[in-house]
């Protein structure tokens, strides 16, 4: 082992809950996780416990009590869901199962919540219910690939972390079902890529790699261009959502969450999609003067332009 400390998600654009209440949490746990010897994959099971307990909290949608035991629960599954990632970096037992598998956790979390909700509901309202469950469901799945997707694009382009985003696609863990997981996963991700993002990606890896030396230059022209626009990404985070099924579930307006996240949500996903458009579009223009510059003769680093990116990146409340 040769970190002491856990390797924490990018700082700058984590979401306020997370930088101060639950990645300090998830980093204490991890700590004491890696002197017990437990596994990563154990950490994201016991989450998803906690995330399953708390769907069958929330089937007592009339009762505070339970609303409140039903959040408790899902914060304890978000500090999991932290520590799982901490410990595998920490112990250097990444894989590309273990990723699966803690998309698996949360998925199967927030369906228990859901399902747990719409059985009580159901059996207020009727069948219909149902129908508005499972659309929101379907609103939720695309939300939070497109928020990965960016989060992933970010951490690859900004610090060099994880794959290239045109490698994603290719990566297979070795097991049928998992490759089978994982694609399925890329395509609903690659549903919510916005239209000039593929210019963009092409252009980044072209660029570094005629001008490796360069690169610390346009990694921090990157992350000052995007950084804002990804703190703006993260109301589509699970934690928000955790927040709004408490509040709504403690109001006794539980519909009104499954309402918000079909329509408010999605609206807000488009929102951020158009600018996510403008600060690509506005960021690739700031590279024309570099990628123009001729890669052959004499001494780039005297010949070289400066390199300078000027994008206004538009910030989401």
């Amino acid at each position: 082992m040769q970190q002491t400390d856990p390797v924490r998600r990018t700082s700058e654009i984590e979401e306020l809950t997370n930088l101060h209440v639950i990645h300090p949490v998830s980093g204490w746990l991890t700590r004491h996780f890696a002197r017990l010897g437990v596994a990563p994959n154990a950490v994201s099971l016991g989450g998803m416990a906690a995330g399953v307990l708390a769907g069958v909290a929330y089937h007592h949608v009339g009762d505070p009590r339970f609303a409140v035991a039903g959040f408790l629960l899902m914060v304890v599954w978000h500090v999991m869901d932290g520590a799982d990632g901490q410990l595998a970096r920490l112990t250097g037992k990444q894989s590309q199962t273990g990723k699966i598998l803690d998309g698996i956790c949360d998925y199967v979390t927030f369906v228990s919540v859901y399902v747990g909700l719409a059985l009580a509901l159901s059996a207020l309202y009727g069948a219909w219910v149902w129908a508005l469950v499972v659309l929101a469901g379907m609103c939720h799945a695309v939300q939070s690939a497109a928020y990965e997707r960016q989060r992933q694009d970010y951490n690859f382009w900004g610090w060099q972390r994880g794959s290239p985003p045109m490698a994603r696609a290719k990566v297979r863990s070795g097991r049928r079902m998992g490759d089978l997981l994982f694609g399925l996963y890329n395509r609903l991700e690659s549903l919510t890529a916005p239209g000039g993002e593929a210019g963009l990606n092409q252009r980044l890896a072209g660029l570094l790699a005629a001008y490796p030396d360069r690169a610390p230059v346009v990694r921090l022209a990157y992350r000052e261009a995007f950084a804002p626009l990804l703190r703006g990404w993260s109301i589509l985070s699970a934690n928000y959502r955790t927040i709004g099924i408490f509040l709504c579930v403690f109001c006794q307006v539980p519909l009104a969450y499954f309402t918000f996240e079909i329509v408010g949500f999605t609206a807000i996903l488009m929102l951020l999609l158009a600018r996510q458009r403008v600060c690509d579009a506005a960021f690739a223009s700031g590279l024309d003067g570099l990628a123009g510059d001729p890669p052959g003769g004499g001494d780039r680093r005297r010949e070289q332009p400066v390199f300078v990116v000027e994008v206004e990146a538009p910030l989401v409340p």
